[in-house]
């Protein structure tokens, strides 16, 4: 995490935009693959790691209140069962300290906060939501139906926000450095290691092993393949050939979630055949146009 500080700066510029209200931040929950407790690789949601800054937790909410000038961080602690699994953790209090972060409930205190705000009339701001469990918290919390959700995101929070994340500090552009710089040794590997023989899969694994040696992860799914003309090919079963052109669409996301993205085309040969270094010319003069 950056520094307490930053976190509480951040808020604090974006609460300079409104003058009265409540700024309502989901973060994201674990989503199931095949039953209950085996979940996909947990992501946290963008914009609540950029004002609280509080990762590798699931069903947490961020709140800024306009109004009182306070700022708090929702959810439930981890339950003694959580804990035979995953060994002694923080109370949701005690990683708040992190973000600077004073106040804090579980998630039946943060229902009946916005059911009051609702009687009392006072504006909720939301984003637009893009996982099914953000409508149904949105719906359950403020009788939004499920449908007409994003119908109702805040014009003026998604602005807001925009324009505040836009500009980089120093310390992000640094993150951005380090994501791209691994995504490049990603590229790198790749050319170093494909082959004539070798399936489009084993590419894929030696970019993938890159991200995470390098104590991070992919910021994408890998487009790893011989048939760069479809575009988002996510296929990797087909074996490479003499004379196949190999396009590599990958990216790293580091520690903190900021992401490179690169995209490549190179010869699984030694060299270009005349029709490939044309045409590689023709798209590189018209990139570089």
């Amino acid at each position: 995490m950056f520094s307490p500080q930053t976190y509480a700066d951040r808020r604090n510029q974006l609460k300079s935009k409104f003058n009265s209200g409540i700024l309502l931040f989901p973060g994201n929950d674990e989503s199931s693959m095949n039953y209950h407790d085996n979940t996909y690789h947990f992501r946290q949601d963008s914009t609540f790691l950029y004002y609280f800054g509080l990762d590798h937790q699931a069903g947490l909410v961020g709140l800024m209140d306009i109004d009182e000038n306070k700022d708090w961080i929702y959810g439930n602690d981890y339950t003694i069962d959580d804990v035979v699994w995953m060994g002694s953790m923080p109370t949701i209090r005690e990683r708040s300290e992190a973000s600077e972060i004073k106040y804090t409930g579980n998630l039946d205190e943060l229902a009946r906060f916005l059911a009051d705000a609702i009687k009392k009339g006072r504006k909720i701001h939301f984003l637009p939501a893009y996982r099914p469990e953000h409508h149904i918290k949105l719906f359950k919390w403020l009788d939004i139906a499920i449908s007409d959700t994003n119908t109702f995101a805040s014009v003026e929070l998604i602005t807001a926000v925009g324009d505040q994340r836009n500009i980089k500090s120093a310390e992000e552009i640094e993150q951005l450095e380090m994501a791209v710089s691994v995504t490049s040794d990603m590229h790198t590997a790749a050319m170093q290691y494909a082959r004539p023989g070798m399936k489009e899969s084993e590419v894929a694994a030696k970019v993938y092993e890159v991200a995470l040696a390098a104590g991070g992860d992919i910021s994408f799914p890998i487009i790893a393949t011989i048939n760069g003309q479809t575009l988002h090919n996510h296929y990797h079963g087909n074996i490479i050939k003499e004379g196949d052109l190999f396009l590599l669409d990958a990216g790293a996301e580091n520690e903190l979630r900021y992401a490179g993205d690169m995209s490549s085309t190179f010869p699984v040969s030694p060299t270009f055949t005349q029709a490939q270094k044309e045409i590689y010319q023709v798209a590189l003069d018209a990139h570089n146009a």
